[in-house]
């Protein structure tokens, strides 16, 4: 019986653990909605020590629906470059990654071209 608790305990521990680590992993992006953005400016240095720099662009979701956005970087974005955005209602730009231009939806490339 004891040998059994311990194994359930281990099994409940382990998936925990694991679901945390997927969470610090996918957290900000799991249930935001996905815009792109091209950056065509640089950005606005702020005072702050992190996450200097501010953007405030338009961006579009797949179907090229225009949404205006702000978010900051800890450096000055390199012009020219498609950023998929993950945004919450809630919370704004919660993170972003740069893509290639070929990974940009049709109608969101076709606005920001």
């Amino acid at each position: 019986m004891k040998k059994i608790i311990i194994i359930i305990t281990s099994i409940i521990l382990l998936g925990g653990i694991a679901f945390g680590a997927y969470y610090l992993k996918n957290g900000k992006k799991m249930g935001s909605e996905q815009l792109y953005v091209k950056i065509t400016k640089d950005g606005v240095q702020g005072k702050d020590v992190g996450f200097n720099y501010s953007y405030t662009l338009p961006a579009y979701n797949e179907d090229g629906k225009e949404k205006e956005v702000t978010f900051t970087a800890d450096k000055n974005l390199r012009k020219g470059a498609y950023l998929k955005l993950y945004y919450k209602k809630s919370k704004g730009v919660t993170t972003f990654e740069e893509v290639s231009s070929k990974n940009v939806p049709a109608k969101a490339a076709k606005k920001l071209n």
